[in-house]
């Protein structure tokens, strides 16, 4: 296998991180892009919007040469970036520069390379007399909670394609990841009342409030790491949560009217998140009962913001092993961070997560992906094309 990727592949790549695809912003010019390449091979696209009209994912198939568009393989990943919003950068993140081996950009690792090997691979899908079909799936802010992906995801479903395994493509330096934790985050709005500060019987502090429920929290957090359910295979092999946002009040001799909390947490495959949200709520709705001791006009809204389910596919899967087949790392281990696959797992399609680059790279101000990991993503990529052809 060669260290360095192909030209083309390069360019796929640089193509797409020219796009400033963050996630706040739209993600319709590299969409656009995309469909372009798959019209000029004639493959068709299609697109599921967003309620804006703003954003879209993208499925398309590379049918069977018998033209079978049922079953096969998915290939899927995500169009959206992170912000760079105050990181200081060596050179632009978004003009790829390769240094030292190494290609730096926002987006390389996370995850445009790999986007950008399957995009340079389309040919030699085409040419070659596959058996069964490559289905294409690129979603929308899955930064955000793989939001648009959850109507991915249900397109392919009711499309009846039917596929018999899903590889998505973030970055585990190409080794097969067959389980995450779910990712879940919620907003809590606590509405009190505002009152000058040296009339604090007037008031109903909304930031007390809270810091209540951030405590709660905290406290559930230390419940999970000294007595809540294990699973070695991750590296905090526990549920986690931790309140990662908060706003409120106007000034410091006025009794804060509102006060905005936001928290997240991710549960292994023991705990239940259904149950877990539940568990939050109930605690909010006991501070707002409180709260209204004061005042009855006071309250508290909770509301879950991102749900992205847990993976747990079964080591003995086929598609486990047919990603190791193609030239995926075995690996017992599980990735801190939630993907899409998740969401193709329940739906009944067997998943894994297999893609070029580090996550310790991702985000980060210099993020960057090893050239050698992009050209091993190459030779896995046309390794299923040879495994799916005649």
């Amino acid at each position: 296998m060669s260290l360095t990727p192909s030209e083309a592949t390069l360019e796929e790549i640089t193509t797409l991180i020219n796009f400033d695809t963050t996630s706040r912003d739209s993600n319709l010019p590299l969409i656009d892009y995309v469909v372009q390449r798959l019209n000029a091979l004639g493959i068709e696209s299609k697109l599921i919007h967003d309620a804006t009209g703003q954003k879209a994912n993208l499925l398309a198939t590379i049918p069977a040469a018998d033209g079978t568009r049922t079953g096969g393989i998915v290939l899927s990943g995500h169009t959206d970036v992170v912000p760079v919003d105050g990181q200081d950068w060596s050179s632009d993140p978004f003009t790829p520069e390769v240094r030292d081996g190494k290609l730096y950009a926002r987006g390389t690792c996370d995850m445009k390379s790999f986007v950008g090997v399957v995009l340079a691979k389309l040919d030699s899908m085409i040419a070659a007399k596959l058996t069964e079909p490559i289905h294409l799936a690129f979603s929308y802010d899955e930064e955000v909670g793989c939001i648009g992906a959850i109507d991915l995801v249900a397109a392919i479903t009711a499309d009846g394609l039917k596929p018999r395994g899903a590889i998505v493509g973030e970055p585990t330096s190409m080794r097969v990841v067959r389980g995450h934790k779910s990712v879940n985050v919620i907003k809590v709005d606590f509405h009190g009342i505002a009152a000058h500060s040296s009339l604090t019987t007037q008031g109903v502090n909304a930031i007390a409030a809270a810091a209540d429920f951030a405590a709660f929290v905290d406290a559930r957090a230390k419940e999970f790491a000294s007595t809540g359910a294990l699973d070695e295979a991750f590296i905090v092999p526990y549920t986690t949560t931790t309140v990662n946002q908060i706003a409120g009040g106007i000034a410091v001799n006025t009794i804060p009217a509102l006060c905005t909390l936001h928290f997240e947490f991710r549960s292994i495959g023991a705990d239940d998140p259904v149950v877990l949200i539940e568990n939050f709520r109930a605690e909010a709705v006991r501070i707002e009962a409180l709260m209204k001791e004061q005042n009855p006009e006071a309250r508290v809204d909770f509301a879950v913001l991102a749900q992205t389910p847990g993976l747990d596919t079964p080591a003995d899967a086929a598609i486990v092993s047919l990603a190791a087949e193609l030239g995926g790392t075995p690996s017992p281990d599980k990735a801190t961070y939630g993907t899409e696959a998740g969401l193709f797992f329940n739906a009944g399609i067997p998943t894994v997560v297999c893609g070029p680059g580090d996550i310790a790279q991702a985000h980060a101000p210099d993020e960057f992906i090893a050239l050698e990991q992009i050209a091993a993503c190459e030779a896995f990529i046309e390794n299923l094309v040879s495994a799916l052809s005649a």
